[in-house]
Order: C-alpha cells, then sequence, then structure tokens
C-alpha cells in the first residue's frame, strides 16, 4: 500500500487522490473520512495521535469527533493505509510510513521520528510459540531528550 502513497500525490488534486486511497483500500469514501485522508496523506510521511489529528482537522475547520477520528485512525490501520505504533501503555501514534521500519521516541517531547530500515540489523530472534506465528517486530530507541 505504501507504494501507492509515496509520490502520487503531488499533480493530483487532494480529495481525488483521497477518494482513490480509500476506494482502494476498501473503505467507503465518508466526507469525514476523506477530510482526514487528506489530512494525513498531503504532505508526506508522518506520526501523529489520534489527539494531534482532532485538533488539526478542527483548526482547519473540519466538524469531526475524537471518536470518528479514533475509529477512521483504526480502520486505515486495518486495512493498511496506516502502521499504529504503541509507544507506552495508552500511547499510540499512527504512521503513514507502512514499510518495516524503527522509530526514536523522545520521551520527554513525546516526539516520533523514523530510523532508516538498514540503520538496525536483527539476525536473530526466537521462534514463536506452538500454534503462533511473529506478525511483525517493533523496535522502538527510547531517547531521554
Amino acid at each position: 500500500m505504501n507504494e501507492i502513497l509515496r509520490g502520487n500525490w503531488k499533480g493530483t488534486r487532494p480529495y481525488a487522490f483521497a477518494l482513490g486511497l480509500l476506494r482502494n483500500a476498501g473503505l467507503r469514501p465518508t466526507r469525514q473520512r476523506l477530510a482526514l485522508a487528506k489530512l494525513l496523506f498531503e504532505n508526506g510521511d508522518r506520526h501523529v495521535t489520534a489527539e494531534d489529528l482532532h485538533s488539526e482537522a478542527r483548526g482547519v475547520g473540519i466538524s469531526v469527533s475524537l471518536a470518528t477520528v479514533y475509529n477512521t485512525l483504526h480502520q486505515f490501520t486495518q486495512t493498511g493505509l496506516l502502521r499504529e505504533v504503541v509507544v507506552e501503555s495508552g500511547r499510540a501514534y499512527f504512521d503513514t510510513n507502512t514499510t518495516q521500519h524503527s522509530h526514536f521516541f523522545y520521551e520527554k517531547s513525546g516526539r516520533l521520528l523514523d530510523v532508516p530500515a538498514e540503520a538496525i540489523k536483527i539476525s536473530q530472534f526466537p521462534s514463536a510459540p506452538d500454534g503462533a506465528e511473529i506478525a511483525g517486530i517493533d523496535v522502538i530507541v527510547r531517547i531521554d531528550a
């Protein structure tokens, strides 16, 4: 899905691009989903919390509840448009870059930055317990700054 997002926004009307994203993901393009998709994807890769996106939406005149923002972010995650990054219990970011990569998390400011995939090498990890499969590995490097 990330191939669709990268580099294809330029030269396309923002709402037309958002409409295509939602349709390709199998989501009904409601007014609120379109508006939130436009905000999320029009300026490249980014990390947002639900609260950040809600505030941003309200700031540009989009009337949407925080619950709708949460629901939409989770729907986008389930369909592969976003990747959820849980940094601590009750605190999650949503990443528009869905490729496999790690993150720096600045504990004092709450800032989240991408670590290039090639910067971290994992040579071995444990086998999954019987009857289970490893779905992925998330590496969050915590920064005390």
